[in-house]
């Protein structure tokens, strides 16, 4: 242990986070008793004579302020973007950390422990990175937005000390968990370093979520009067319309960014690897953080239509501006990531299949997998509305394509994101079954199994009960809800098939009920419900929403049993073949690095569309910028600012990983 960097790390986090306290405080201080002491100064006599008094200066107070010539808007742009991807990894890591150790101290395998470690060793690192860059942003933020930040630090002081008691909490149990680790290594000493990696994760996730209400307040403002800016509620402007869509959006991609950061970080130390020893450890964690990233992505898209939905519930300008105005096509670029995403995480699994020996009976699924994948990817980023010329347009008579315009709107996308998710999911499963053989009766895994599969399919279908019911009440018009009844019956078809893949489960027949979910499900949220939102679009628009929020219902639940029924069907099956970790190519390799890339542009280029969508807007409705640099970027100065916001990031945070594998040699000397 390094008491001298370790001391050096919590003396450096402790002074930002008494920084933040000391500029909320004097923030909330000067902004009280700003108006009494411009009383007292002024009763105050000074001495000075009436010619003194003319030559003296007025004190302005500035709004807006450059840096050193860089447009203030750019600089916090940028900053900001760094902080949040640096921060993202930070949250994410010791979720999954914490899992993986609890999985080494239940099946005493070292491997879980060590890879445990080495991504805390990396966390630590990245730590002190994403406290400065988090100083760094609130200088930006009070230097060049000082009027702004006013107004927020008066809405939302109370809660700035709150972060910062959270941020101490943070630094305390990071290193506690980091530096104890050798300490707390054996018997209940390390369910004790556990709960350290609990406290962890509290802290982490609450810190989240307290600067997650400041950014959506200025999204969807809450508890003030729109007019004067009076503060009427600041608990009602903390728990804002868009807070918790954000909260629950933001852990799931935060989750997939750390998942994939790691495979990258991976794939660079495999290919550098010298030994087979090493070159089986670096591959075994590439396939960690790509079954993580992955298995965090495919709910994602699930989040995002949550809180894109509930954008157009807070504002339906907003959500039209989002959708179909200045930033519709930022979502085709979107699409495009998303699509590499699923791409190479399913290239990924298949190459890994090659170092499975018996997985060879699976490889003639893959090709028919792929032209699934593509063909929604294809109907995935397909625009609506084409950019054509005018005399384009004269060719074909009408603005929209008269073929290409049926994968453009949302019936076809919501259909073919699901089949996207459904097949990611397939790749999964025969991956997972690659080296098994012959399975056990269900009925050998005992009651557990029984209580985990009724439990499981129990909750499932009463959650589609709920929401069954929360249809049949919805208030609408009676021209309209008879459009409902055709969700109603899908729900029902879709209880029906859980509760038989239940009893085949039970009678020891786990692959034909998968088989059941997997063709029912297809068959609703994809078939029919592609050939019925065009239905609803038509001829009731408002129906559409709920439509869409059937199809994930029911999509979920069937990844849910059919997860669960895989993991009892092939719990200690027979293996064909064993696992030959390090026996894979390096084009693998290179599909890790390519997800790291396409996740972090990702990132970049959300980040660029939440913000933005408040157009001119500091506070939308409310407070408006008035600064030069008050503009909508172009798509193309969006793009050259998001691929230099990657770049640094990516070189930053290679040299951060780099420092730590510096430090893992100098102690192994």
């Amino acid at each position: 242990m390094n008491l001298k960097n370790l001391n050096l790390k919590i003396v450096f986090a402790l002074f930002l986070a008494i920084f933040f306290v000391a500029l909320a405080v004097n923030s909330g201080i000067a902004n009280e008793s700003g108006g009494e002491s411009d009383a007292v100064e002024a009763s105050v006599d000074t001495g000075e004579t009436a010619e003194e008094e003319e030559k003296s200066v007025p004190f302005e107070v500035v709004e807006y302020r450059n840096f050193f010539g860089i447009d203030g808007r750019l600089l916090v742009w940028i900053v900001s973007q760094l902080h949040l991807m640096f921060a993202a990894f930070v949250l994410a890591v010791p979720l999954f950390v914490v899992i993986i150790e609890m999985i080494g101290a239940k099946t005493n395998q070292i491997k879980f422990d060590n890879l445990a470690y080495e991504l805390t060793k990396l966390l630590s690192t990245a730590f002190a990175t994403t406290a400065a860059l988090g100083g760094l942003l609130a200088f930006a933020l009070y230097g060049c937005y000082p009027g702004f930040m006013r107004y927020m630090t008066d809405v939302f002081h109370p809660y700035m000390y709150v972060y910062a008691l959270c941020f101490f909490g943070e630094v305390f149990f990071l290193y506690a968990y980091y530096y104890s680790w050798n300490l707390l290594n054996k018997g209940m000493g390390k369910w004790v370093h556990i709960f350290l990696g609990v406290m962890l994760n509290v802290f982490g996730t609450t810190l989240m979520m307290l600067a997650n209400s400041w950014a959506t307040f200025m999204m969807a403002p809450a508890g003030i009067d729109m007019k004067t800016g009076a503060i009427l509620s600041r608990s009602a402007a903390f728990f804002n319309f868009l807070w918790m869509p954000v909260n629950i959006h933001r852990i799931i991609a935060n989750v997939a960014f750390g998942g994939f950061v790691v495979g990258a970080y991976a794939a660079v130390k495999f290919m550098g690897a010298k030994t087979e020893e090493d070159k089986a450890h670096y591959d075994w964690m590439g396939y960690i953080g790509n079954f993580i990233g992955l298995a965090a992505f495919i709910p994602l898209p699930f989040a995002g239509y949550y809180l894109g939905r509930e954008i157009y519930s807070a504002s339906p300008v907003m959500g039209n501006i989002m959708m179909g105005g200045a930033f519709s096509w930022t979502f085709i670029i979107q699409a495009i990531l998303i699509g590499m995403l699923f791409v190479g995480g399913n290239y990924y699994l298949w190459n890994g299949m090659g170092r499975i020996k018996g997985a060879e009976r699976y490889t003639p699924y893959i090709k028919y997998i792929n032209i699934v994948i593509f063909f929604c990817f294809a109907v995935w980023l397909t625009p609506h509305n084409l950019p054509l010329s005018g005399e384009e347009r004269a060719l074909i008579g009408e603005q929209y394509h008269p073929f290409s315009k049926f994968f453009g709107v949302m019936a076809a996308k919501n259909a073919v994101v699901n089949l996207l998710i459904l097949s990611t999911f397939f790749s999964f499963l025969l991956y997972k079954r690659a080296n098994k053989g012959e399975t056990k009766p269900f009925k050998s895994h005992g009651n557990t199994a029984r209580v985990t599969m009724i439990i499981t399919v129990g909750l499932t279908v009463m959650y589609l009960i709920w929401y069954a019911m929360g249809l049949k009440g919805q208030d609408l018009d009676a021209a309209v809800k008879p459009y409902l009844s055709p969700l109603l019956k899908c729900i029902t078809i879709q209880i029906i098939a859980l509760i038989g893949a239940l009893f085949l489960t039970f009678a020891n027949k786990g692959k034909l009920a998968q088989t059941l979910l997997f063709v029912v499900t297809v068959s609703i949220s994809v078939v029919y419900f592609w050939y019925y939102g065009f239905v609803v679009m038509e001829k009731a628009n408002m129906v559409l929403r709920f439509l869409s929020v059937t199809q994930v219902s029911i999509v979920i639940s069937t990844l849910i049993v059919n997860t669960v029924i895989d993991v009892f069907l092939f719990k200690d099956a027979k293996e064909v073949g064993g696992i030959q970790w390090g026996k894979i190519p390096n084009r693998a390799q290179y599909a890790l690095l390519l997800l790291c890339v396409a996740i972090v542009t990702l990132m970049g280029l959300m980040g660029f569309i939440r913000s933005g969508l408040r157009m001119n807007w500091h506070i939308y409705g409310y407070m408006q910028d008035k600064s030069a640099g008050a503009f909508t970027p172009s798509i193309a100065y969006m793009g050259w600012v998001v691929s230099l916001i990657v770049f640094l990031f990516l070189f930053m945070v290679a040299a951060v990983f780099w420092l730590a594998g510096l430090a893992g040699k100098k102690k192994s000397v």
